[in-house]
């Protein structure tokens, strides 16, 4: 059912096998928006409607294109998205599950602000739970292990180079998953990865994220990869802590 709507969402008809990426289209004809602020226009990849427009806003909440503060009616975001408002509805209410938007009743969601707090709270936690898991496997896990999980560190790089912070959101997510995932704790990994993705969250005002910055942290990733792999185990406590340290992504 949901991929059969999808398809009449779209106007084609996406093979079974391979699916391609669909451009979401232009605004509506005939749509009525009130005034409210531009809606991101993404490209959606997954089978589900939801899938598709869940991922496509958390990329759009990601690189700002979704502001904090602003209010979006599922109506008017279904219409640019070229679906209808219910899978954009429920896509909303799991991001409101996560804290990304607030209800705002017989209107839409509000995109929620934070500050600086909130981030510095977010790395503290994270690296309450990394930190102390990082340095044990930098201790029982072998070098050829760690060479294997090079592809992921130049992903955080690649993205970083272009200033593409939802590909690097992600890259980023799924190399500390893939590290932390060596201890074969699943829930840890759950626990984490979720407070990793809150920390990607814009703040209020919404500053964008500089080039820089992203160079700067995908190259602690290759950096620490390196120390792990040469099993140096000082280096590696120390770019451990001083990743968590200035986590801002």
């Amino acid at each position: 059912m949901e991929q059969g709507r999808a398809r009449e969402a779209y106007g084609t008809a996406a093979p079974a096998t391979a699916p391609a990426a669909v451009r979401v289209p232009e605004q509506a004809r005939g749509e009525h928006t009130h005034g409210e602020p531009p809606a991101p226009r993404p490209v959606v990849q997954r089978h589900s409607v939801r899938g598709q427009v869940l991922e496509a806003l958390r990329a759009a909440l990601v690189d700002g294109r979704l502001v904090p503060g602003q209010v979006y009616s599922a109506p008017a975001l279904g219409a640019r998205f070229g679906v209808s408002a219910t899978p954009v509805r429920e896509a909303m209410q799991q991001l409101a599950v996560e804290g990304a938007v607030e209800v705002v009743p017989n209107r839409g969601f509000r995109v929620s602000e934070r500050g600086p707090r909130e981030l510095a709270e977010l790395a503290e936690v994270r690296a309450l739970i990394e930190v102390p898991v990082m340095l044990r496997l930098a201790r029982t896990v072998p070098p050829g292990t760690w060479c294997s999980l090079r592809p992921l560190a130049e992903a955080t790089v690649a993205a970083a180079a272009v200033g593409d912070r939802a590909s690097y959101a992600e890259s980023d997510r799924a190399f500390h998953g893939a590290v932390l995932a060596l201890c074969g704790n699943e829930q840890l990994v759950t626990v984490a990865d979720e407070l990793h993705r809150r920390s990607q969250w814009p703040l209020e005002n919404n500053p964008a994220t500089r080039r820089a910055d992203l160079l700067a942290d995908a190259a602690e990733h290759t950096a620490l990869l390196d120390a792990l792999i040469a099993q140096d185990l000082p280096v590696v406590q120390s770019l451990v802590r001083e990743h968590f340290a200035g986590a801002e992504l």
